[in-house]
């Protein structure tokens, strides 16, 4: 579906809708100010907003066995075909119940919705998320490496900055980590949501518009930028200045009631560490599964294994303050209806399976 200048908070109202909240309209605040230290924020009652996790009260875990996890996972991109590259798919004390998505914000409706226990995410669907009032929290978490997300323009595009966007449609996932990172990337030029026409597309669809030329640019991340690059494309901005470079699993408050659920989670937060680990060590390898998990090339998923390279880190701090900042910027450019402390949506009780 196409949205003219205001899609951005159409698409984001969407969002929020299916979560029970709508959004607001667009305010005339800067993304810039938002995108500030997260100590700044306010929440919608005035309070400064608090960049500690919440002590969360989660259930003590007990034995695993005979339990049922759920997890969402992204189409051959995530969890399963990490452990099952690095051998450990076996090793998990209980069984697990895969379902696939295409993005992020799927997985964390899903969740809400109680029908799913986990999920691995980008940085922005926990936001919007918890914006529409969603019972989550933050249990585990990732540190990316900056190739992993960009904006890709077709073969032969006369667009060679970031300025050239004003104007032009740009596809990008709804609700998913490419709404930041665009936002930030149109930041860096003075641009705003309203100078752009956002066409919301899962990746599969942003491809066939970008190589149509039915979009001027798409924001993705690995492995779909390297497939896109593969095909003749070209990557216009990445880097450690844009998005937050931080991914997450999430957890619902449901599941963190339920001690046996308690103890899967943190089962699993331990061996997709294990795999995440291998995979940093042996990313040929690791892209051969990927490759057969996702249909794309060999050759296109060895560049992926580098370019998503990523590191299990603690749950703490820097998770809410980088959470915060998302709030922030989404609440400036009139995404979410509030903003809000995300103390409350982090724990780490789980931070000792790493």
């Amino acid at each position: 579906m196409i949205y003219p200048s205001s899609g951005w908070a159409l698409a984001a109202a969407a969002i929020l809708s299916s979560l029970g909240l709508a959004a607001c309209g667009s305010s005339s605040s800067s993304s810039k100010t938002a995108i500030a230290s997260a100590s700044s924020s306010t929440s919608s009652s005035g309070a400064t907003a608090s960049t500690q996790p919440t002590a969360s009260a989660i259930a003590p875990a007990s034995s695993s066995g005979g339990v049922t996890l759920r997890v969402g996972d992204q189409a051959g991109t995530g969890a399963k075909a990490q452990l099952q590259a690095a051998g450990l798919l076996s090793k998990l004390p209980f069984t697990i119940q895969w379902s696939d998505f295409t993005s992020g914000p799927p997985i964390l409706q899903a969740l809400g919705a109680g029908d799913l226990d986990i999920g691995g995410v980008g940085d922005a669907p926990p936001v919007f998320a918890a914006a529409g009032g969603a019972k989550i929290a933050i249990v585990g978490a990732y540190a990316n490496d900056p190739a992993s997300a960009a904006l890709v323009v077709p073969k032969g595009s006369p667009i060679t900055s970031i300025a050239d966007l004003k104007g032009k449609k740009i596809a990008v996932a709804q609700g998913s980590s490419g709404d930041y990172h665009l936002l930030t990337v149109l930041e860096a030029a003075g641009l705003t949501p309203k100078e752009v026409t956002l066409d919301y597309l899962q990746p599969a669809e942003a491809l066939a518009a970008l190589q149509s030329g039915a979009v001027d640019a798409w924001d993705t991340w690995s492995p779909f930028i390297e497939d896109a690059t593969a095909k003749g494309d070209r990557i216009l901005v990445n880097g450690d200045q844009y998005g937050a470079n931080y991914s997450y699993v999430v957890a619902s408050k449901a599941a963190l009631a339920n001690p046996k659920l308690v103890a899967a989670i943190e089962d699993h937060i331990k061996v997709l560490a294990q795999a995440h680990n291998w995979v940093s060590t042996h990313p040929d390898q690791w892209a051969v599964t990927w490759a057969k998990a996702t249909g794309l090339p060999l050759a296109t998923m060895v560049q992926a294994s580098k370019d998503a390279a990523n590191k299990p880190i603690a749950v703490g701090a820097q998770t809410v303050s980088s959470e915060q900042g998302l709030v922030n910027a989404f609440y400036s450019a009139g995404l979410i209806p509030r903003s809000f402390s995300f103390g409350p949506y982090v724990t780490t009780a789980l931070n000792g399976a790493l």
